[in-house]
């Protein structure tokens, strides 16, 4: 992948999406939704009842010419497609549950799954119930695949249609097949047992107390944590023995209803893991974040003797992530009895 060629496409994408919205009288977003849709059909700039107008066409038509010369990689797509939205959310800011996972925090997810799922040639599905724009799950799915996994499947769900109109747009500019469904991540799926969970999980309440009460982790007093309810749902999709990755507040063990984070420990699955993300991540300390693995119980797991506990020093030093990766391998084999069906 060369910088360059990255930056030339997101220049030119940028700029078309910009012609859009102007031409359009759209948002950001629903303008890269439109742009992404023209270039998977055959680069068509598509026109009803005369918008965008004849001197926007022209322009877009020139722009994507160029476009349609260009052989970018799937990755190379995905980070086009990244820098794009991440400069249109800097114009149209996004709620903080709706921002991009940074890319840094991906790759640590996709170690993570490397080394809990070793057998590249076994199919391998993966679950996301707050998929959003679909960054983490188009990541993770993606540089598996480059890495030598052969059959990699993945489905996500959110509740949001303009958030999962983005992520069915960049999965299909990128060739890649998502199976996403529109709903509320705390509704009954008809899926398949999955074999791992992952999401960046949104923080705060959530209001509807009756299907709350449907899960462990639910409390009486007031509205249950919405990111405690979705780790619990995520986890009813997974295979027994599966794991889940989940990035979660780093005091999830602290706070005012982790009482009930900890019988759901206690009693539905085995934590395994917590990796504490670096400082430099977060701007204030309440909003530090930490990389959670559970796993789901079965007669041939354990929990181990000693939860992993690390703390990443910085994502851009090289030295601080390969002491992470020689303490996160060398646990693994001390407790591959354990976690290891």
């Amino acid at each position: 992948m060369t910088i360059k060629k990255v930056e030339e496409s997101f220049s030119r994408n940028l700029t078309a999406v910009q012609l859009l919205q102007n031409a359009l009288s759209s948002s950001f977003i629903d303008a890269y939704v439109e742009h992404v849709e023209n270039l998977v059909d055959d680069y068509q700039v598509r026109v009803i009842d005369g918008v965008p107008d004849e001197k926007s066409v022209k322009r877009l038509q020139e722009i994507y010419q160029q476009l349609a010369t260009e052989q970018l990689t799937p990755e190379e797509i995905r980070k086009v497609s990244q820098l794009v939205l991440l400069k249109g959310t800097q114009t149209e800011p996004l709620q903080p549950n709706h921002q991009l996972t940074p890319d840094g925090i991906g790759f640590l997810f996709i170690y993570l799954i490397e080394q809990l799922y070793p057998r590249k040639e076994k199919p391998l599905t993966i679950l996301d119930v707050t998929v959003g724009m679909g960054n983490l799950l188009l990541t993770i799915i993606n540089n598996l695949r480059i890495a030598g996994y052969q059959s990699i499947k993945g489905v996500g769900v959110d509740n949001d249609e303009t958030l999962l109109g983005v992520a069915a747009a960049t999965s299909s500019w990128m060739g890649e097949t998502l199976t996403l469904f529109h709903q509320d991540g705390l509704q009954a799926m008809l899926l398949e047992p999955m074999d791992v969970a992952v999401a960046d999980l949104p923080v705060g309440y959530y209001p509807d107390d009756e299907r709350a009460s449907e899960f462990m982790m639910s409390v009486s007093q007031e509205h249950s944590y919405a990111h405690h309810l979705l780790m619990e749902q995520s986890m009813r999709y997974v295979k027994e023995s599966g794991y889940g990755l989940f990035l979660l507040p780093t005091n999830f063990l602290q706070t005012d209803q982790s009482h009930v984070v900890k019988k759901w420990l206690q009693e539905r699955v085995f934590l395994q893991g917590i990796i504490e993300l670096p400082d430099e991540l977060f701007k204030q300390d309440t909003s530090r974040k930490s990389i959670v693995i559970v796993q789901n119980r079965n007669e041939h797991t354990n929990q181990v003797p000693e939860v992993l506990l690390a703390k990443l020093g910085s994502l851009s030093n090289p030295k601080s992530i390969q002491a992470f990766f020689t303490q996160f391998e060398t646990w693994l084999q001390e407790n591959k009895k354990e976690i290891k069906d």
